[in-house]
């Protein structure tokens, strides 16, 4: 009984046995398989961080315009029989622009001729009467009281002899004012009346750029004038050179906003340049004055760490990501600016970032591991300009 006993004890050993040895060889080939498991790693896109902008830039267009332009009118009224230039022609000083029907005025000029002669006339009558009062009252023949109004009537007469003499002169001015010219060098940039138009005096006929400085003149919301102030540089670029890139100064802030737009106006002195023409398209760029240094990046490159915003920048070297933290300064319509944490040419995590861990393994473009060298890891990303 006892032999009985013992060999199913030996039985059950033996198959605990080879359970045992079964089960501790199904263990070893998990972990030799879990083992030989490749580690994860994940494809991130980024972006290379460039240079830190130097404050808020804010741009606004206008037109190139010459400093000081002339809107020439005639100085007396009339009908319009000539006019001698075009837009776009250059002009100097005393070339005649346009002309008036002067008929009016040239018989004023006769009438005040006629004036003259018949003052001068009456000047010389009343010279011969006062001498001949002169002579007789010396001679006890005639009173003091004839020699006084023979003087007086000479004295009216001479008077009347320069009046006639200033109205000639002036209505000989009114034929010369028939006639618009130019007082300055410069170009025509606008007719604003023409041949047969009545206009007034003072109406703006002619308009004429004066050669000399060039300005672009802007229209600056009421959120942003405050960046501007006299004397401030700011950069003019060009629509149709898009290499010329100029510095200019704030010449002139208008002192209320314009009723219908609710704009300031903005003059920006150039310096002279022979590229720059009249009527040329030109972008001003201002940057705030006494702003800090920041990075911009994309929103979704923002994550949060243990309630601390943070990005997330890739070890070129060793292909892995670690969490930084930044300080934001502020959004924009397109990202948000960093203002501490980040240096140029860092690689941030621009998507994906809910998924990141301390040293993961990541995956970035192709281009992007061949133009830093980075380890086999890095692959493909989009990158910052």
């Amino acid at each position: 009984m006892f032999f009985v006993k013992t060999r199913r004890d030996v039985s059950f050993l033996v198959k605990g046995l080879v359970v045992a040895t079964a089960l501790g060889a199904l263990a070893a080939c998990s972990e030799e398989k879990k083992a030989e498991a490749p580690e994860v790693v994940r494809p991130v896109k980024v972006i290379e961080v460039s240079a830190a902008d130097q404050g808020r830039k804010v741009e606004y267009s206008g037109s190139v315009k010459a400093r000081t332009e002339m809107n020439l009118g005639f100085r007396v009224a009339g009908k319009i029989t000539e006019r001698l230039v075009d837009i776009g022609q250059r002009v100097k000083p005393g070339d005649v622009l346009a002309r008036l029907d002067a008929t009016d005025y040239q018989l004023a000029v006769r009438r005040a001729e006629a004036d003259l002669a018949a003052a001068q006339k009456q000047a010389e009558i009343t010279e011969l009467a006062k001498r001949r009062a002169d002579s007789l009252y010396s001679k006890n023949v005639a009173s003091q009281s004839d020699m006084e109004q023979a003087a007086l009537a000479y004295d009216q007469a001479v008077s009347s002899r320069q009046s006639a003499v200033s109205a000639l002169q002036e209505a000989r001015n009114q034929v010369a004012y028939a006639e618009l010219k130019s007082d300055q060098n410069g170009i025509v940039t606008a007719v604003s009346a023409d041949i047969g138009q009545v206009v007034g005096v003072g109406t703006a006929v002619i308009s004429v750029a004066v050669d000399g400085g060039k300005e672009v003149q802007i229209a600056v919301p009421e959120m942003d004038v405050a960046k501007f102030s006299p004397g401030k540089t700011v950069k003019a670029r060009f629509w149709s050179a898009t290499d010329l890139v100029l510095d200019g100064k704030v010449r002139e802030i208008a002192g209320s906003a314009d009723p219908q737009s609710r704009t300031f106006a903005i003059r920006v002195s150039l310096p002279e340049d022979p590229r720059v023409l009249l009527g040329m398209t030109a972008t001003i760029e201002a940057i705030e004055d006494n702003a800090a240094p920041t990075w911009s990046i994309p929103l979704a490159a923002l994550a949060k760490k243990d309630g601390q915003s943070v990005v997330w920048i890739v070890d070129r070297e060793k292909g892995m990501v670690g969490s930084r933290p930044v300080t934001v300064a502020d959004f924009s319509d397109d990202g948000v600016r960093i203002s501490e944490g980040l240096s140029k040419g860092d690689l941030v995590v621009s998507a994906g970032t809910q998924f990141m861990r301390e040293d993961m393994k990541v995956k970035l473009p192709e281009a992007v591991a061949s133009r830093f060298g980075s380890a086999s890891s890095i692959s493909t990303a989009s990158v910052m300009p």
